[in-house]
């Protein structure tokens, strides 16, 4: 069973409201998509190689919002 570690944090304001400014503009991002591609970015930039957090970095890199098909008139 995968281990899941709880977080509380407070951010400095003005990461936040970037944070809440990206969202805005992202509307297939949430808070939570934000802290684990960031995450997941930061300990593979720092050289860990376990697969699950390679599979989250390149995720993040690469998830797209899916496609939405317009009914034909």
């Amino acid at each position: 069973m995968p281990v899941h570690v709880s977080v509380e944090n407070q951010l400095p304001e003005d990461l936040h409201r970037a944070m809440g400014v990206f969202i805005d503009q992202h509307p297939h991002w949430d808070q939570y998509r934000l802290v684990q591609a960031a995450i997941a970015g930061f300990l593979f930039q720092q050289g860990c190689q376990e697969r699950a957090v390679v599979q989250h970095y390149l995720g993040g890199l690469f998830r797209k919002q899916a496609c939405e098909v317009q009914p034909k008139l």
